[in-house]
C-alpha cells in the first residue's frame, strides 16, 4: 500500500517527505545532507588516488599477460608465455616480466623513475642468471625505450602501451638475442 501511494505521488509530481505547504521535512533534508557529504568525501578520497597515480607510467598499471618469442644465439626460436605486472606511483614504477618457454626462462625485474623531458632511469636484475644492472632511456605517451647495461651486456627494450594491449621488444647481445612479446590485460 506504502509503494503505491509513492507511485501515485511521484507520478503526481509530489515527493514523498514534502509538507503541503512545499517546505521539506527535517529527516529528508538531513538525510539528503549526509549524502552529499558522503559524495563529497567519496570523490576527494579517490580524486587523490587517481591524482597521485598520474604520471608518464599510469597507462601501465597493474597485471598483464600473454606471449611471443625469443631467439637465441644459435638460431633456434621459441615460442614463451609471460606475465607481466607494474606497480606505479607518480613518477615511479616497479616492474616485473617473467617469461617462460620448455627450455628458457628469465625473470626481470626493474625499479624506475621518470625525470623531466621524458628520461627514465632506474636499475633492473635478472634473477636467473644473477645480473643487474643500471636502466637508461625516454619515454612516455605510452611508448618508452631504454637500455638495459651491465658489464659485458646491453640490451635494449622497447615498450608500447594502447589501451588495454602491450607490446615489448628486446635486442640483446648475448645468449638471448630477442624477444618479441604481446601483452593485454
Amino acid at each position: 500500500m506504502e509503494l503505491r501511494r509513492a507511485y501515485r505521488a511521484a507520478v503526481a509530481g509530489k515527493h514523498r517527505g514534502n509538507n503541503c505547504d512545499g517546505a521539506v521535512s527535517a529527516p529528508v533534508t538531513s538525510r539528503r545532507l549526509l549524502i552529499a557529504a558522503a559524495v563529497l568525501f567519496l570523490s576527494s578520497v579517490f580524486g587523490s588516488a587517481s591524482h597521485a597515480q598520474s604520471g608518464p607510467f599510469t597507462g601501465l598499471a597493474g597485471s598483464w599477460g600473454g606471449g611471443g618469442t625469443v631467439s637465441l644465439d644459435d638460431g633456434s626460436t621459441e615460442r614463451i608465455r609471460c606475465r607481466a605486472s607494474y606497480a606505479v606511483a607518480g613518477p615511479r614504477m616497479s616492474l616485473r616480466l617473467v617469461c617462460a618457454s620448455d627450455a628458457y626462462r628469465f625473470d626481470l625485474q626493474g625499479d624506475v623513475v621518470a625525470e623531466g623531458g621524458g628520461v627514465i632511469s632506474g636499475n633492473w636484475s635478472e634473477s636467473s642468471r644473477n645480473v643487474g644492472g643500471s636502466l637508461q632511456g625516454r619515454g612516455g605517451n605510452g611508448s618508452f625505450q631504454v637500455i638495459a647495461s651491465t658489464a659485458g651486456f646491453n640490451a635494449s627494450i622497447s615498450l608500447t602501451t594502447r589501451g588495454n594491449r602491450q607490446s615489448i621488444a628486446m635486442r640483446a647481445d648475448s645468449q638471448f638475442r630477442a624477444a618479441t612479446i604481446s601483452l593485454s590485460r
